[in-house]
């Protein structure tokens, strides 16, 4: 009973901090998006005051607002001033909250996958959590560097560099795994652009003020630049972030090319939200690249098991060796009773334990076991590529098979 309470206290854990994350992101995210918005929407007026970038008159919630952009800062600083941060800070926290509550505390399950390599659940969690500092120390220096001055040269090696950190991950760690360390590393290089220049820079602004100097110009322009990273990568992160679910978009051996795709998907589709506000020619082209993107992401997602799938067996495929396979490999998790250690009840309530429930679940047995390596978790039960084809073809027609 001791071991039930502990299962469902986690599991209480795990719902909370997940909430907590979803609505500080949603928070961060529409902030993000208004900003960008606003900025782009600005126009120069006649009547404004020297220094200002220009002003948009917006409505709602029946009411004007009249918003004035200063390009450096205003003459004053009025004696309130409200600063965007602690959604950002919130939804990176939940995040790693979340990361440890469920991956690192079940990287032997989650993480790790012996036959992508062969890690010790700790060497995991300090290769992941070591990735993160590195990735941001590397994506900071670039910024810092000559080619930080371009935005196109720093865009194009951005995505390089975070394309070939996806295909280092996609050969550490499960594919699940993976595809949510690299949504974590891109997670937290945003929220650190927060924590570590935009906020700073915009607290050495207003220090500079209350000193009664000019304030240095190269601030903003820095924070301004790290705000527009965070808004055209918004799109890819939380793609990343909800792949686990998806099978088809991590178990594949193609999934870090879905990465790179989702990364043109993302930019593509923020470039022409971002067009349309700053007023410019509607680039009609981005939904092309879209639509186009995510077909070739869902073909990728679709070519099946990350190891060499053998041809179809030799005699039919029939429902006894269906049933065999499922609860041989599957139903030590999926059942009244699992004896998975830490499991009180059946993931998602999907029980196989009967010729019933097997047909009923024909369409995701197919996908997760069949099509993906997805389950069993990290392979624990030692599924094979035979099995999974045959799986494959019963789930293509359940009806057919007997």
């Amino acid at each position: 009973m001791d071991v039930m309470a502990d299962a469902a206290a986690w599991d209480w854990v795990n719902f909370m901090v997940r909430w907590l994350h979803v609505v500080a992101a949603v928070a961060w995210i529409g902030s993000s998006f208004y900003f960008i918005h606003l900025d782009a929407s600005l126009r120069r007026r006649d009547h404004l005051p020297a220094g200002t970038a220009g002003e948009a008159w917006q409505i709602h919630g029946g009411g004007f607002y009249n918003m004035v952009k200063y390009t450096v800062a205003p003459p004053h600083l009025p004696a309130e001033l409200t600063w965007f941060k602690w959604e950002a800070y919130t939804t990176w926290i939940s995040g790693f909250a979340l990361m440890v509550v469920l991956y690192y505390r079940s990287a032997d399950l989650l993480l790790v996958d012996p036959d992508v390599l062969a890690l010790e659940p700790w060497q995991a969690v300090a290769i992941s959590v070591g990735l993160l500092v590195l990735g941001w120390v590397v994506y900071d220096r670039m910024c810092r560097s000559p080619l930080g001055r371009d935005d196109g040269r720093l865009a194009a090696a951005g995505f390089v560099f975070l394309v070939a950190t996806a295909w280092v991950t996609t050969q550490v760690f499960s594919g699940r795994g993976a595809l949510l360390q690299m949504g974590a590393l891109i997670g937290t290089m945003m929220a650190a652009n927060v924590a570590m220049v935009i906020i700073p820079n915009q607290r050495r602004t207003v220090a500079a003020m209350l000193r009664g100097e000019a304030p240095d110009p190269a601030l903003g322009r820095a924070a301004k630049q790290r705000s527009l990273h965070n808004n055209y990568l918004t799109l890819p992160v939380v793609f990343l972030m909800i792949s686990n679910h998806y099978p088809l978009a991590f178990a594949t051996p193609y999934n870090w090319v879905i990465v790179a795709l989702v990364l043109v998907v993302g930019a593509a589709i923020r470039h022409f939200f971002n067009s349309r506000h700053a007023g410019k020619s509607t680039p009609w082209w981005t939904w092309g690249v879209a639509v186009a993107g995510m077909a070739a992401a869902a073909w990728l997602g679709g070519v099946g098991p990350t190891r060499p799938v053998q041809t179809a067996a030799a005699s039919p495929v029939t429902f006894a060796h269906v049933e065999e396979i499922v609860l041989s490999r599957c139903s030590m998790c999926h059942t009244a009773s699992p004896v998975w250690e830490g499991l009180p009840a059946a993931p998602r309530g999907v029980v196989l334990d009967s010729p019933e429930a097997i047909r009923r679940h024909a369409g995701p047995i197919g996908i997760h076991a069949g099509l993906s390596t997805a389950m069993p978790p990290a392979n624990v039960t030692q599924m094979t590529d035979a099995e999974r084809r045959v799986l494959a073809l019963w789930a293509a027609d359940p009806a057919a098979v007997r």
